[in-house]
């Protein structure tokens, strides 16, 4: 008996211990924390392989109903992580409590009456139905209670945070793609300058993506959450428009006679959120090319050139272009396909999207 209460006491605090230290390092810990021993990073990737497959299959024609379906998946996975938190607390809570079953009044005889006790203590709710009569059991529904409260307290705190970076990066995102198109792309980012004379402000374009990529980079690895969220605009996104930026870096240094100071600090920021990203998410990055045709580059110029930008000789462009291309391009092509975001124009997979893609 008295091995089956110790074993039951220990089991029930290492799994207090394991849904803490994952509220912790989810919550309150400002930077990217390790994936071992932490539900609820196992519950949202195993999750999300499902999701993307599901939405295809529910909606395989239509792209704003799938859209839909997936852009629900941050917000509910966000619910189900507070509902894991807590029921592991509570079965971790429940297994100490019946252990101590000779400790509480009236006498607890199954675990269904430890998980209610545990559930009224946790929640605070305090009916008096059960109460602890040692102080074991004292303590033991005191850190019961402190925990709801943390888990409460700390989760809506969480929330503001997430929603707060979230509206952050898509006013950003909204803002880049009025200046880069619909979709965006790097190339109508420049070109859209250059019909509009405004390409004496890119320098201030890049000063403020230096900005934006820091912070998204910083958030997205303190809460990985946040890249789940999608843009509620259409053929926008966060991955699409880190590639928009990067692209049009990208040809400010190789392409077009410009001032691309600012575009080079923005091309080192943005080449290093798309590797960091990419390794955090576990994504599996294969391509090691450019990710584009010469012809498609040709293409590129000759808006360019129409837009009124003056550029570099051809030949010497494209070589300089595909090799700086080639550092970023898997990283943000795997980030693309593994968040299902809609091909856009040199970011992503630009085949049609299908279920079977998602392993």
């Amino acid at each position: 008996m008295i091995v089956v209460q110790t074993l039951a006491i220990s089991v029930g605090l290492v799994l207090v211990a394991l849904s803490l230290n994952d509220l912790f390092q989810s919550v309150i810990v400002p930077r990217a924390v390790a994936r071992r021993f932490r539900p609820s990073s196992y519950q949202t990737r195993w999750l999300w392989a499902l999701w993307p497959k599901i939405a295809w299959r529910i909606h395989p024609r239509n792209d704003d109903h799938r859209e839909d379906l997936l852009a629900i998946f941050a917000p509910l996975n966000l619910v189900i992580t507070l509902a894991l938190w807590s029921l592991i607390l509570l079965v971790g809570y429940a297994l100490m409590f019946f252990a101590l079953r000779d400790d509480v009044r009236p006498e607890i005889t199954s675990f269904a009456q430890a998980l209610y006790f545990a559930g009224t203590s946790f929640f605070t709710i305090g009916f008096g139905d059960y109460v602890g009569a040692g102080g074991v059991t004292h303590l033991i529904s005191l850190a019961a209670g402190a925990s709801g409260l943390a888990v409460v307290s700390t989760t809506t705190a969480y929330l503001f945070a997430l929603f707060g970076s979230f509206q952050a990066r898509e006013a950003f995102v909204v803002n880049t793609g009025a200046r880069a198109g619909a979709p965006p792309s790097g190339v109508g980012l420049l070109a859209i300058s250059g019909y509009v004379g405004t390409m004496d402000s890119l320098p201030d374009v890049m000063r403020d993506a230096q900005q934006w990529c820091a912070t998204l980079m910083e958030t997205h690895l303190a809460y990985p959450m946040l890249a789940y969220f999608r843009s509620s605009h259409d053929n926008e996104s966060w991955v699409g428009t880190l590639g928009t930026l990067l692209d049009a870096s990208t040809l400010a240094l190789t392409t077009v006679k410009c001032n691309a100071g600012e575009a080079r600090i923005f091309h080192n920021l943005g080449r290093h959120a798309a590797i960091d990203l990419a390794h955090h998410f576990r994504v599996q990055v294969s391509q090691t090319n450019a990710g584009i045709t010469r012809e498609e580059f040709t293409t590129a110029c000759e808006r360019l050139e129409n837009a009124g930008f003056e550029l570099h000789e051809r030949d010497r462009a494209w070589e300089r272009f595909a090799a700086l291309r080639a550092e970023y391009a898997g990283a943000l092509n795997a980030l693309a396909h593994y968040f299902a975001i809609p091909p856009l124009q040199w970011v992503g997979d630009r085949s049609p999207i299908d279920h079977n893609h998602h392993h």
